[in-house]
């Protein structure tokens, strides 16, 4: 997909994302603290599943669980060594299970660590390794690139410098964020959307932190400054920690989908869910926008 071909897409209306990966891996058995990417790897039959399930439930655009499959993450599980293997394995699943009938967005997320000078990270490595990524997802086939639970404006920048050089495909840039709008490592949500839209984001937007009842003003703040797409995909509310230790979150499919309606009032235009949230959810959404124009699937459809 070209950024033309993006901006066409999200042009026709409400383009609609998938749901959560991670909490829906836990519900189907993975343990904590194994590497998530390594075990999606070995049960393809789970996101196979899952992320048939998105599509069928309206999706247009799902996420590859390639989230931390960079050098950085994947070297916490001595597992570096097997970062092309995992990133096109794991592309070519979500393809699979699209099935022509979605788009795939090879997902970056952030290394955890504040860049420098505020932390111990430089600009240059953070570019490098987002920059290894970016190229190992466009070569397996990824149809656009996603950043996403990004902590900083800075390593947001740098990642998206380093995607924009590795290949030509669009990249939407999504932050993490408290619910008045301040970003984790510092900035708000306008400086956010200001900065990344000059250096080539095709969107922009919040995911993950909170449920969508805590996010309008953030959105109508970035909203009123984007002149990209904005993307709203927050968690099912907030998590109840389970006697299994297992997180569950406190809003059902139908209340999520109607505080969804008012995000997109307030100028989201490309709507999914984070943590806590599965297929039947993006089929509450898909029904919730099904009054308004809503963006459309690939050819093979």
């Amino acid at each position: 997909m070209t950024r033309s071909e993006f901006e066409a897409l999200a042009a026709q209306g409400v383009l609609l994302l998938d749901g959560a990966t991670g909490s829906n891996l836990r519900l189907a058995g993975m343990p904590v603290g194994v590497c998530t990417e390594l075990w999606a790897f070995e049960h393809p039959e789970v996101i196979l599943e899952l992320q048939r399930g998105y599509v069928e439930a309206g999706s247009r655009v799902i996420y590859a669980p390639t989230f931390s499959a960079n050098r950085l993450g994947l070297r916490m599980h001595g597992l570096e060594n097997r970062m092309a293997e995992l990133n096109r394995g794991l592309v070519a699943l979500s393809r699979e299970a699209a099935g022509g009938r979605a788009f795939v967005a090879g997902d970056m997320t952030t290394t955890g660590r504040a860049p420098e000078p505020k932390g111990d990270i430089s600009y240059a490595e953070l570019y490098d390794v987002y920059g290894e990524q970016a190229q190992l997802l466009a070569g397996a086939g990824a149809d656009l690139l996603v950043l996403e639970t990004m902590l900083s404006i800075e390593e947001t920048s740098a990642a998206l410098d380093a995607a924009r050089a590795a290949c030509s495909l669009p990249v939407m840039c999504s932050l993490t964020v408290e619910s008045d709008g301040r970003l984790l490592f510092g900035g708000t949500v306008i400086e956010a959307v200001e900065m990344l839209q000059e250096l080539g984001a095709s969107a922009v937007g919040l995911n993950c932190s909170v449920g969508p009842d805590q996010l309008e003003a953030p959105v109508r703040a970035m909203a009123e400054v984007a002149r990209v797409p904005v993307i709203a995909k927050p968690n099912a509310g907030m998590p109840v920690i389970g006697a299994d230790g297992v997180a569950r979150y406190d809003m059902d499919a139908e209340r999520f989908a109607e505080s969804m309606r008012k995000l997109i009032d307030c100028g989201a235009r490309i709507i999914g869910g984070c943590c806590g949230t599965t297929p039947k959810y993006i089929r509450a959404l898909a029904k919730a926008i099904a009054g308004r124009e809503a963006a459309g699937c690939p050819a093979e459809c």
